[in-house]
Parts: C-alpha cells; sequence; structure tokens
C-alpha cells in the first residue's frame, strides 16, 4: 500500500504515544490532510543514511496551533512497516510517500519468559538505584519497557524488525543479562576502590617459628 511519509531519526513501537512539532509546510499539510481525511501515515527511521523500516502512527489530538501555523501534535504508533520505494512527494502533495508493507507481528511468547525479562529489567533498575514501579505480568509486552532498559540506537532499530515476541523478549534478555552482568562488576569494583582508600586494622604477625 502507499502511505505518506515523514522520516525522524527516532524510531517508534506499536501502541507508543508519539510527540511531535509540526513546523514544515510539507508536514502541516499532512497533518491537515490527517485530520480531515482520517487516514494514516508513517515515520521511516532514518539511520546510517538510509530508510528501511519504520511505523505507521495515526493522529490522535492536535494539542496547540501556533500563530506561524505550526503544531504541537500527539500521535500513536500501530504497525511496523518495510519501505519499498519512496517518493520525495505524492502526487498533488508537499510531503513525500511510499509503497511500504506491512510486517507480520506474532504473539507467540510464553508467560514465563516474559516474566524472565521483566524480573531483569526490575533488577537492572535495583543495581541502577532507578525507582521501578511493579508491572503486571499480563500488561507487559516487548514494546512497553523498550525505551528504558538502556538500548542504543542500533539495538532498538534492530529490535523493531523483529516480527516475533519471542525473539524480541529473548534480544532485550541477552541485553539485560550483559548489562546486569557489567553493572555488578563495576559495582564490585567500585567497592574494591571505595575499601582500598580506608584505613585497615593489620593483625600483627609473629615470626617467632619463621624460617627462610
Amino acid at each position: 500500500m502507499k502511505l505518506a511519509l515523514l522520516p525522524l531519526q527516532s524510531i517508534f513501537f506499536p501502541g507508543e504515544t508519539v510527540p511531535l512539532h509540526i513546523f514544515e509546510d510539507r508536514y502541516k499539510e499532512l497533518i491537515r490532510d490527517c485530520r480531515k481525511e482520517a487516514v494514516t501515515f508513517g515515520i521511516p527511521v532514518y539511520i546510517n543514511d538510509s530508510m528501511t523500516f519504520g511505523t505507521e502512527v495515526q493522529l490522535v489530538e492536535i494539542v496547540n496551533t501556533y500563530d506561524d501555523g505550526s503544531m504541537d501534535v500527539t500521535c500513536v504508533a500501530r504497525q511496523v512497516f518495510r519501505i519499498l520505494s519512496f517518493e520525495t512527494q505524492m502526487e498533488g502533495k508537499l510531503y513525500p510517500g511510499g509503497e511500504i508493507q506491512f510486517l507480520d507481528s506474532l504473539n507467540d511468547a510464553d508467560k514465563s519468559l516474559k516474566k524472565e525479562v521483566l524480573d531483569k529489567i526490575h533488577e537492572l533498575y535495583e543495581l541502577m538505584g532507578v525507582p521501578y514501579t511493579p508491572l503486571p505480568l499480563e500488561k507487559f509486552n516487548s514494546y512497553v519497557l523498550v525505551h528504558k532498559m538502556g538500548l542504543s540506537f542500533n539495538q532498538e532499530y534492530e529490535l523493531v524488525q523483529l516480527p516475533k515476541e519471542s525473539d524480541r523478549l529473548l534480544y532485550m534478555k541477552r541485553h539485560l543479562n550483559s548489562t546486569i552482568a557489567m553493572l555488578s562488576e563495576v559495582n564490585r569494583t567500585k567497592k574494591t576502590i571505595e575499601m582500598n582508600g580506608n584505613f585497615k586494622n593489620f593483625d600483627p604477625l609473629d615470626f617467632e617459628d619463621f624460617n627462610l
């Protein structure tokens, strides 16, 4: 299908609220069309000088409109897609668009894997001393806390391309295991350094029966 596109150096995951400040004329036109015709648009991820994957979003609300016509809007992310073709202007429009294909999303993860990942996230937050509000297992999926577990931009881009929930959770689990191991070692090293900086009370050695 053909979709209007607003490329950004940002990654949005299905279900996520997407706040945008719209100031270019072409994208002002896009938002007006979305409001008038109830159409969706896509946000392709601009990364490594290319665009291959992105997320479809739907306009929810125009929060503010300014004197110069710029807008603050909120959208909700829906489905991940692959770009098949790109054109800098859609026919009769100022904004770009392209042919896209939605990725099938398979919710194949079992509860035990979800609990493992959720417990690891809790462990990570405790190690970092970050406040953590427990999330019920039934409300947790790979997209809920993906921005809050220390993934790099490239890692998030790899994750958004995975169609299976089980693969996304396993990816997150591997990252969490390595991050927790690294932080645990840092904390151990920190304690060792702090201990070495303190005065120590050494027991006197008895050399009475000492021989070389």
